[in-house]
């Protein structure tokens, strides 16, 4: 049976750490790079995230997203380098259009925060069980209706893909050709797309349904099925995360 979220089975360190741990990190990686103006905190930072997805065993599987964002973010620094407005050393033209050195390093500090924002989420998603994530975070007083939200939002995209993935055999058996030149591949498009909808809409009433069933909606204290799982270094690494960010705001502002 194939996963419906990203998530991979792994024994790591990082596997280990509890669900609200890793938002926390999630927050100091998005917070610190942006606080601090210095080009080094983004790599720095970058380098410890792409490090954690090692130690997890997951960094292949980020890959794919990886790759995707830094094709879009060579844009960036192709732009900035000839059009940043604080331009003036240039490194070499092209014609009568210079490449100017401090359009590329500015360029280059925003790709290290965007890789930065998209490996911290990464480690989340990738070495995080939906469930677990969802229930760690109802247990801490979030709306049951909002962690279904958030566990849906997981699961939609692999789930699509495997629903995508069943339809295109089931319309290759019948003959249909789903392979081959891009406008072969544009034409079968679109007779799949309607199927996946309508798989999608169906899905999502049988699963109200369950949840009415079940009692979702039901009033008075809920109850979980499984014993909290707690990390022994939990509180050690999110208040270390909130000193490394107050420490960051501080020395902004006395700097």
């Amino acid at each position: 049976m194939k996963s419906m979220s990203l998530y991979v089975n792994r024994h790591s360190p990082v596997h280990s750490v509890d669900p609200i741990t890793k938002l926390y990190y999630i927050g100091a990686a998005i917070v610190v790079p942006f606080i601090a103006p210095s080009f080094h905190a983004a790599w720095v930072w970058l380098l410890l995230s792409v490090c954690l997805l090692l130690i997890a065993k997951v960094f292949r599987r980020a890959l794919p997203i990886l790759g995707f964002v830094a094709f879009v973010l060579a844009t960036v620094i192709v732009i900035q380098s000839l059009f940043h407005p604080g331009n003036a050393t240039a490194w070499f033209y092209i014609g009568s259009i210079g490449v100017y050195q401090e359009g590329f390093w500015y360029a280059l500090g925003i790709c290290f925060r965007a890789l930065n924002i998209v490996c911290a989420f990464s480690i989340l998603v990738l070495t995080t069980k939906p469930s677990d994530l969802v229930e760690a975070l109802v247990r801490k007083g979030l709306s049951p209706r909002i962690g279904y939200v958030l566990s849906s939002v997981f699961q939609i995209i692999p789930q699509m893909v495997a629903t995508m993935g069943t339809i295109t055999d089931a319309q290759r058996s019948r003959g249909m050709e789903t392979d081959g030149s891009l406008l072969v591949r544009i034409r079968a498009f679109f007779p799949l797309l309607g199927p996946v909808v309508l798989s999608s809409l169906l899905n999502t009433k049988e699963r109200a349904l369950a949840l009415q069933v079940r009692g979702f909606n039901a009033t008075g204290e809920k109850t979980f099925l499984h014993e909290q799982q707690t990390y022994p270094y939990s509180a050690v690494l999110q208040w270390g995360l909130i000193g490394v960010v107050m420490i960051v705001i501080i020395w902004r502002i006395l700097s």
